[in-house]
């Protein structure tokens, strides 16, 4: 007998496609455990025997609420397309599909791997982000060039508001690290000397620009008055190094809402002002700041080789 098709609304160019671990989706912390301490044949006697009970939902879940959330005006043509990965057996899996139906998840397409690295199907889905609770699948997804982070634990309430908002981090997150290594390397004012010197000049770009990219896009379908997505930089820098970040972002043609130049102060007030459905940066003293206050994704920096 023929297979028969099942016909799921189109994919356009505009579409942004977020591919998410069911980890970070779902609270799997206890079967994660379970794994660890017992194995995999123990995990899968675990999944398989609850798998009517449902899953609770993990730290990236309200994200992925808002995101789909995004369709909702033209269902016909997506705006934005969630793909699960998982580690799981599609037979374990079942538990996790379940949890998804009962949420009302608009999420229709998966991989599940049994075990074997989720790297390739990020790819071949077309990924422009992709959020993991695995660092070493997110640093592999980063040396792909893919956006990715380590999606973080955290106590931080919903977001009420309707309108998705997401934050980044400047150097080593939108742009390239060339200019954080010189503050490292050589001080602050040699810092600031750098970015004065080279104001005209626009920054590389990091691991996000393509999702920046992609955000635009998918903000450019809605009225700007109107728009259901708000974006805001959060960085260290201050004047007059604020400059060359103005002009890169007009140099790219993209659009950020808001942004903030804070000269070294922590970051988690400034985000829970703005009310940051998640925050992007690559530097654990500001991760650990942030998710204090809002929902944080960690963009760890490639390991640069010796000389």
């Amino acid at each position: 007998m023929a297979e028969t098709a099942v016909a799921f609304p189109p994919r356009s160019d505009d579409t942004l496609v977020v591919a998410i671990s069911s980890r970070a989706l779902f609270d799997l912390g206890e079967s994660h455990e379970l794994f660890e301490r017992e194995g995999v044949e123990a995990f899968a006697h675990h999944q398989i025997e609850n798998e009517n009970e449902l899953l609770a939902p993990g730290i990236a879940f309200p994200l992925v609420q808002k995101l789909l959330r995004l369709n909702q005006a033209q269902p016909d043509t997506p705006h934005v397309e969630v793909i699960l990965l998982s580690r799981n057996s599609a037979d374990t899996g079942l538990r996790i599909f379940n949890s998804i139906e009962h949420y009302k998840l608009g999420i229709v397409r998966a991989a599940f791997t049994r075990g074997e690295p989720t790297l390739p199907y990020v790819r071949a889905f077309g990924a422009d982000l992709f959020l993991s609770a695995n660092p070493e699948s997110v640093a592999n997804a980063l040396a792909s060039g893919i956006a990715a982070a380590t999606i973080l634990p955290s106590k931080t309430p919903q977001r009420q508001s309707d309108q998705l908002r997401i934050a980044f981090d400047g150097d080593a997150v939108l742009f390239g690290d060339e200019s954080e290594l010189i503050s490292e390397e050589a001080g602050i004012e040699a810092f600031h000397r750098h970015e004065k010197e080279r104001g005209s000049e626009p920054l590389s770009g990091g691991p996000f620009r393509s999702f920046l990219d992609a955000l635009h896009r998918l903000q450019a379908a809605f009225p700007s008055e109107e728009s259901p997505i708000r974006t805001a930089l959060v960085t260290a820098r201050s004047a007059p190094a604020h400059k060359r970040v103005i002009l890169t972002l007009r140099h790219w043609g993209v659009r950020i809402d808001e942004a903030l130049f804070l000269g070294g102060r922590p970051k988690g007030p400034f985000l829970e002002a703005f009310g940051a459905d998640i925050f992007f940066d690559d530097s654990p003293v500001n991760i650990e700041s942030a998710r204090q206050h809002v929902a944080t994704g960690h963009v760890p920096r490639r390991k640069r080789q010796a000389p």
